[in-house]
């Protein structure tokens, strides 16, 4: 779901400190015109920041390719993010296996596995 995973995610999952963003940029001119890197600090304690990309440490390419992999990473677990909300509460669980047993639970655990399936 590429609409959860923000430019600042990538930059966070590459380490990178120090800086501002204004926007989503989904392109390198827009990163470069939207990126600000924090270079140092002025007399008055505010950040001096820059705007040239040789300052930012990273290209928009990589920021690019970073955030790829999050929203991939993000939708291979759908199917836990699905199951999560279809199994009955553990207060619920806990009462099924009381009174139903173990391999009754299990049952009714398969039934949320195998509609919300693994890959």
């Amino acid at each position: 779901m590429e609409g959860l995973v923000r430019i600042e995610d990538a930059l966070q999952a590459l380490n990178i400190v120090e800086w501002t963003l204004t926007g989503q940029p989904s392109n390198e001119t827009e990163f470069n015109a939207q990126f600000k890197k924090v270079i140092g600090v002025g007399s008055n304690g505010a950040g001096i920041l820059s705007s040239d990309p040789s300052d930012f440490g990273v290209t928009w390419s990589q920021v690019s390719a970073k955030k790829t992999e999050l929203v991939t990473a993000y939708d291979a677990k759908k199917y836990q993010r699905d199951r999560a909300e279809a199994y009955p509460s553990i207060a619920d669980q806990l009462d099924d296996i009381y009174h139903n047993g173990i391999d009754e639970w299990k049952k009714t655990i398969k039934v949320v596995k195998d509609k919300y399936a693994k890959g």
